[in-house]
């Protein structure tokens, strides 16, 4: 059963880190900054799996990178393209209603956790 919920979790969460990692670049971000943004809203993410989601989302035209050579160390930087702002902004009205109808349903459960 662990594996199964291990499995549903996953799939669960692809989604919304995506649109997590969407709404912290609409400012400038290298990837490391990003980890530290994310960690601080109570989400969690492996640099394995953020690396790979950013060459997507680049690959979408989301997001463009740029690298910055002027300190010690390069860094390369993540923003949202013009087309990334928009689909960010139709994710995030979908999620937002999305959550709601969900939590309609959600709420009338037994459990406390929602009340």
């Amino acid at each position: 059963m662990s594996t199964l919920l291990d499995s549903l979790i996953t799939e669960l969460r692809r989604g919304t880190l995506t649109l997590a990692v969407l709404s912290q670049l609409r400012t400038r971000q290298y990837g490391y900054s990003l980890v530290q943004l994310l960690e601080e809203s109570g989400i969690s993410i492996e640099q394995s799996t953020l690396y790979p989601l950013l060459r997507r989302l680049e690959k979408q035209e989301l997001v463009t990178s740029s690298w910055d050579t002027t300190e010690s160390r390069p860094r390369k930087y993540y923003v949202l393209s013009d087309f990334g702002h928009e689909i960010y902004r139709q994710l995030r009205a979908e999620w937002m209603k999305g959550s709601k109808e969900l939590y309609g349903l959600l709420k009338g459960e037994d459990d406390d956790e929602f009340n």
